[in-house]
């Protein structure tokens, strides 16, 4: 069995004193196959960012740190790297898009020269392949004349032409893993998906793995054969899009796929989770969705529940469902 690109196992992030931390990510384990998609899903504050900056050593230390785990980047550890080693990895290998263009291009610098960087850090090319190179990338993305465009600075593009420079960013030197982080953050439906789209064809043309977070389950559900699904800081439902979509385990996910307005939806009023997702670090024991639960019994608020199976890629960590689901198995197997 070929080992995946990416495994997380047992990742742990906190913020704070070291005496009392505030875990912000808490034991949170998936994996990624190599040329493969992934989504991760979760209200803001559920650990989705952290968790992907995790991967990079991008946590801002202090305050924060990895305070235990693994990340293996295809066998090799990347928390036991040394820290000097990680600009190796970043750009080349493991890329990222983060969720503002325009806070994270530099104002001061062309577009062209800002994609050379990232080429010049990493491959062997002088001044006039690099940007040759990007002029490539520019035309991969979908710039329009990309020769009159290569010496632009950042106000002078729309924010969904500036998504599509930070994208030919992530992948000028062929990364084998691509971060994109709400990568449709305040773009219009239009561009959003010309991007989701874009995102497609990057992975089939370069077969780049994906790792793509959203708290839209909609998007999640368009460009991900795998779901995993975040709340407080920890995983509570992970399996493909076809057992998520058709029969999510976790009444979290539940309430998130009911949230999503239907064209042949009668309701007056959209469906909205009550209560809101606790602060990070405050529950320290049992189920963290256990105050905004319909189904919540009393072994919620003591004990926190593992991740049951409920098939075979499918597991969710929820103490009343598993019961259920175990129950009509058993009825299923009496003669």
């Amino acid at each position: 069995m070929t080992a995946p690109l990416l495994r997380i196992e047992n990742l742990s992030v906190e913020f704070g004193p070291r005496a009392n931390p505030i875990r912000v990510v808490d034991d949170v384990s998936f994996e990624i196959e190599a040329g493969g998609s992934v989504g991760v899903v979760g209200e803001s504050g559920s650990g989705k960012s952290m968790t992907s900056l995790s991967i990079l050593r991008l946590v801002p230390e202090p305050p924060g740190r990895i305070s235990g785990g693994r990340i293996l980047f295809d066998g090799a550890d990347l928390l036991a790297l040394p820290r000097n080693q990680m600009p190796d990895i970043r750009g080349r290998d493991v890329a990222m898009i983060f969720q503002e263009p325009m806070s994270s291009l530099n104002p001061v610098m062309t577009i062209g020269d800002q994609i050379g960087e990232a080429i010049l850090l990493h491959q062997d090319l002088n001044s006039a392949q690099r940007r040759k190179r990007v002029l490539e990338l520019l035309r991969l993305v979908g710039i329009p004349d990309p020769a009159g465009r290569i010496d632009a600075y950042p106000h002078q593009f729309s924010g969904g032409m500036r998504q599509r420079v930070m994208i030919a960013m992530a992948v000028a030197c062929n990364p084998r893993l691509l971060i994109a982080d709400e990568p449709t953050t305040a773009l219009d439906v239009t561009i959003q998906a010309q991007v989701l789209a874009l995102l497609k064809d990057v992975r089939q043309r370069l077969g780049t793995a994906i790792l793509l977070i959203s708290h839209d389950l909609g998007i999640i559900a368009d460009s991900c054969e795998r779901v995993v699904v975040m709340y407080a800081g920890r995983v509570v439902e992970e399996g493909d899009v076809r057992s998520i979509f058709r029969n999510p385990a976790h009444p979290y996910t539940r309430a998130l796929l009911k949230s999503i307005p239907r064209l042949d939806d009668e309701r007056d009023r959209l469906y909205q989770i009550p209560g809101s997702v606790p602060l990070a670090g405050s529950v320290t024991q049992g189920c963290a969705f256990r105050a905004r639960c319909p189904l919540r019994v009393e072994t919620c608020a003591v004990d926190r529940p593992p991740l049951f199976a409920f098939g075979p890629s499918h597991k969710a960590a929820c103490w009343v469902t598993a019961e259920a689901a175990q129950a009509r198995s058993a009825a299923e197997a009496s003669p």
